[in-house]
């Protein structure tokens, strides 16, 4: 009765697959049961369920590839049409240049006065390509510094990342490294896909960082915990961010002020709209504080900070750059007594 409720079920919702599997097991019962002639009747319903599954796939793929044509033709004709348009803008150029000529043939005694408008003429054209070459050269050499900065970011957080596993493999706890390697796996993917962009959406960039924050958090369970708010009211889709940009604040966060805690402290990541166009991102923790890890660390390990908030510096500064002072960001102690840390980021709408 299981089976013959689900075939019609399957068969008023059209469930092809479903009705195929169970007119299947369906015949194997009566089978099994002896009553041959219902399973040799059962079985020839399913093998007509398969063959119209297979119609309907072929269906499916000859409307695919019908699609794909039509699409090839609209591009042709799209490119077509603006073949035609740069031809006409050529013939209005070539044109225009020709009527120019033939004035100045007319009214040759004026020569000199021609030949001054000619000269300044020139001198803007000249003036134009140059500012524009030295903004294009800009532009690119920011580009290969904004690329040149995230190939650097990368590594040191996928090493972090990598040393996580090993101490889960050291403990041999392999359920938790599976685990550990399976988000890590999904975060990688999505830093590996937002790599080459200057800008994401917030929601993106929000699913990033959870993803991070879990990560590090099943490494120091016992160290901190976190919660990220996130006000209701902000449209998260009208917002972008560079990708990965408070990822290292947060490892800083934990990594040299949650870590050397006694007492287990809270990493907080709130977002809230403060103007119609504007966002604030607030990254708090209660570690110990910037002059106290400073204290702690080694000289390479001072260093290598050093090196690492100084990229994240550059990246924001050339993005500012490119996009009219989109970004800010502040640093500030938590606490009047130093400890804790509060990074307050103000991102601005498109």
């Amino acid at each position: 009765p299981y089976l013959e409720e689900s075939i019609k079920d399957a068969d008023v919702d059209d469930d092809l697959l479903v009705q195929k599997d169970a007119t299947r097991k369906l015949s194997e019962v009566y089978k099994y049961k002896g009553d041959f002639n219902k399973a040799l009747e059962t079985y020839q319903e399913y093998v007509s369920l398969v063959d119209t599954l297979y119609v309907r796939k072929e269906q499916e793929i000859s409307t695919a590839a019908r699609l794909n044509r039509e699409i090839a033709a609209a591009q042709s004709r799209i490119l077509g049409l603006e073949q035609e348009r740069e031809l006409s803008q050529s013939k209005y150029n070539l044109a225009l240049t020709q009527q120019q000529l033939v004035s100045e043939s007319v009214k040759r005694q004026n020569w000199i006065i021609y030949s001054l408008i000619f000269g300044l003429l020139l001198m803007g054209v000249a003036t134009y390509f140059f500012y524009r070459s030295n903004k294009q050269q800009k532009l690119a050499n920011n580009l290969l510094a904004l690329k040149s900065l995230r190939s650097q970011m990368n590594p040191h957080f996928i090493f972090n990342a990598l040393n996580s596993v090993n101490s889960f493999i050291a403990k041999n706890d392999e359920r938790s490294a599976n685990r550990y390697l399976s988000d890590f796996s999904a975060l990688m993917r999505s830093v590996l896909e937002n790599s080459e962009e200057d800008f994401i959406p917030m929601t993106k960039e929000l699913e990033l960082l959870e993803l991070y924050t879990k990560l590090e958090h099943s490494r120091f369970p016992d160290k901190f915990s976190y919660e990220i708010l996130v006000d209701k009211e902000i449209p998260l889709t009208d917002f972008k961010i560079p990708p990965m940009l408070l990822q290292p604040y947060i490892e800083n966060a934990i990594w040299h002020g949650l870590r050397y805690r006694e007492e287990k402290g809270f990493l907080r990541i709130a977002l809230k709209k403060i103007a119609k166009d504007t966002l604030q991102i607030t990254i708090e923790d209660n570690g110990i504080g910037r002059k106290k890890s400073r204290e702690l660390k080694t000289q390479n390990q001072k260093r290598q900070k050093s090196k690492g908030m100084g990229n994240i510096n550059k990246r924001i500064a050339i993005l500012n750059q490119m996009y009219s002072n989109k970004l800010d960001v502040a640093i500030s102690d938590l606490e009047s007594n130093g400890a804790g840390t509060k990074v307050v980021f103000t991102l601005k709408k498109d």
